[in-house]
């Protein structure tokens, strides 16, 4: 069980995974991502919230990588997920709204 967090690229997802302590914490952004990151397996590449499949790649991806928790960041993300709740919360995918949005 996993915990992912948006946008990695901004100093927030840092800060909320410092509150976590030793859980399972995947770091994820559609922004550009320093590719030597992505690599080693420290963050991933989420579906563009532009995408109109944007809700359908995002529960695929949390259900490939098992992951049970989400912390959207950005205005957009969670926007789109808060209309597609009911649909994560029927897959055991918690949707957490903790911060104000980028």
């Amino acid at each position: 069980m996993s915990i992912l967090i948006t946008a990695a690229s901004a100093a927030k997802a840092y800060q909320i995974k410092g509150t976590m302590g030793a859980a399972d914490v995947i770091l994820g952004d559609y922004e550009a991502l320093p590719e030597v990151m992505v690599n080693a397996g420290k963050m991933i590449r989420l579906p563009n919230p532009k995408n109109a499949a944007y809700i359908h790649e995002m529960l695929a991806l949390c259900l490939d990588k098992n992951i049970t928790e989400l912390y959207p960041l950005r205005n957009i993300e969670m926007d789109l997920l808060k209309e597609a709740q009911l649909l994560f919360d029927e897959y055991g995918i918690n949707i957490n709204y903790i911060a104000d949005g980028l």
